[in-house]
């Protein structure tokens, strides 16, 4: 066993002391982590938890000793493995970063090179850091590769970023991290863009990957049945203070505090769903394919009522974002037309006028990659107040600030840049920007994904109250089966770039289920610390039994 790894499972790894970082906004520095402790041993996960902008990033990154911009870590003590973070020079840091500590970041869309292969990402700082040679650490990644369920593995790293989906992206920064098997890895909703399916995979992965190299954890996320499977322990953040902590079981089982009880009691939003013959936008019969690739969309069809909600689900990589940007103009279908409001649309964005483009809105899946990082919210939302609208001066202002107040921020936000918001906060004012636009189509792309479930549930009744109040038409792309259950009218099931099942959401949701709408409805997790563990024991079974 290699030094770095050679502590003894239990052994404590990470100690944090009365953590306290400051922000920069509005002119001044304030708290965002008072006093904040955690004690991490090998081989353990802790899951942190909490409300978006609860401070769970930003300690997170701590931990390797780093505070992003706007940020300062002003007291407390870190000792990773018997060192001092807080001593140390910004150089001896980065050497245990990628190294003995990795990140995985929320958005890998936002965290690569798009000039430079996957692999060669994947291996750059096992190879540089003289930890394995190239073609050792190339054949670890392709192993990585297929550990994560990545399809065609011994390839897949040749691509470029913008040749894989937003889950597989994600896959393989998560091959990066653990490239090196670190001491600590800090994992930051780690599989926010990932389908059920690749979900139920990639959590198995990482548990395997913890135990046999007696790695450490810190698992930040907002699904609490997510964190149920991964976490030992759980810490419940709020407003940058520890709420509670406790042994996952105990915590699931009897939360102490009421701020706790309340996350764990959340629930789902029932939409009643409603039928209509009045079509807005039909998809009729489109195949499309991305520049010296195969087809991706292969003879898909879907009719969207006008005021209602369409949910487009399946796996990663089964064409769901594709058909939405066939939709919206960015890629042009092979063959096959849409039509809007019975009229046919042009196929390029270009070729579309400034009407059909202020009548088809898109919200992206990765807020950090939408958004221009030099811009203020001000600039962001204002923009298309301008475009669209021709609104200018005190009357932009005013909309801006009620489409700001319908997000649930305020005006505090409004002269900051992305970087200063979280997750979370930035997905708000994606959405608040495709509001601004007045339009009668919106393509929601994983919009919640990034928010924790207080907040997702806030968006979701605000998606639905605006719906009622301008009988806005919503296509819902997710692979989140209970925002689904939540938001939907009609239900699209798409499959390797085919539609395999389409109709009302009580149709589709009940049994008897098709094998692979039954595939992911058995993937979403429970509350249950043992329901991950019981799924892959009943597959691997029923593996058994076919064979």
């Amino acid at each position: 066993m290699s030094e770095k790894n050679s502590g003894e499972k239990g052994d404590i790894l990470l100690e944090m002391r009365d953590i306290v970082i400051d922000g920069y906004s509005d002119d001044r520095w304030h708290e965002i982590i008072k006093g904040v402790d955690i004690t991490l041993r090998r081989g353990e996960i802790l899951g942190l938890i909490g409300e978006s902008g609860a401070g769970k990033s930003t300690l997170g990154l701590a931990a390797m000793g780093y505070a992003r911009a706007g940020c300062r870590i002003t007291s407390g003590s870190i000792i990773f493995d018997g060192m001092d973070l807080m001593k140390k020079s910004a150089a001896e840091k980065r050497a245990l970063r990628g190294t003995r500590i990795a990140y995985v970041a929320q958005s890998a869309a936002a965290s690569f090179n798009p000039a430079h292969q996957l692999i060669e990402q994947t291996v750059e700082a096992t190879v540089r850091r003289g930890i394995k040679p190239e073609a050792e650490a190339r054949a670890d990644a392709r192993k990585l590769y297929r550990d994560l369920q990545l399809p065609n593995p011994d390839t897949i790293g040749e691509r470029y970023p913008h040749q894989v989906s937003g889950g597989q992206l994600q896959r393989v920064m998560t091959a990066m991290a653990m490239s090196a098997r670190p001491d600590l890895i800090i994992f930051d909703e780690p599989t926010t863009a990932l389908d059920v399916t690749t979900q139920v995979e990639v959590l198995a992965s990482m548990r395997r990957i913890v135990e046999q190299f007696n790695t450490a954890a810190i698992y930040i996320t907002h699904d609490l049945a997510v964190v149920a499977q991964m976490a030992d322990f759980i810490k419940v953040l709020r407003y940058g203070v520890t709420i509670e902590d406790a042994e996952t079981r105990k915590m699931l089982s009897s939360p102490e505090k009421e701020y706790t009880r309340s996350l764990w009691s959340v629930r789902s939003i029932d939409k009643k769903e409603e039928r209509s013959d009045d079509i807005i936008l039909k998809v009729d019969h489109i195949d499309a394919s991305y520049t010296g690739s195969a087809k991706v969309l292969h003879d898909v069809s879907i009719e969207v009522p006008r005021g209602s909600t369409v949910a487009i689900v399946g796996e990663s990589g089964s064409g769901k974002s594709t058909a939405a940007r066939a939709i919206t103009g960015l890629l042009p279908p092979s063959s096959g037309q849409i039509l809007f409001n019975g009229k046919a649309l042009p196929p390029t964005l270009k070729g579309r006028s400034v009407d059909q483009l202020q009548k088809i809105q898109m919200i992206y899946q990765m807020a950090d990659t939408a958004m221009n990082p030099r811009h203020t919210v001000r600039d962001i939302i204002g923009r298309p107040l301008e475009f669209y609208l021709g609104l200018h001066g005190r009357a932009r202002d005013d909309r801006l600030m009620e489409l700001v107040e319908m997000i649930e921020l305020n005006e505090s936000f409004i002269d900051r840049y992305p970087g200063e918001l979280s997750g979370g906060q930035k997905q708000r004012i994606c959405i608040a920007r495709a509001l601004a636009a007045d339009p009668e189509l919106i393509i929601c792309d994983e919009v919640t994904s990034a928010l924790d479930q207080i907040v997702q549930k806030g968006i979701l009744e605000l998606l639905l109250r605006l719906q009622r109040e301008f009988n806005l038409t919503y296509i819902f792309i997710t692979h989140d089966i209970a925002t689904v259950k939540a938001i939907s009218d009609q239900i699209v099931v798409m499959f390797q770039g085919r539609v395999v099942e389409q109709g009302m959401k009580s149709e589709i949701l009940s049994p008897p289920f098709p094998e692979y709408t039954e595939l992911l409805l058995s993937s979403v997790p429970e509350m249950d610390p043992d329901w991950l563990t019981g799924l892959l024991k009943a597959r691997a079974e029923g593996a058994r039994a076919t064979n």
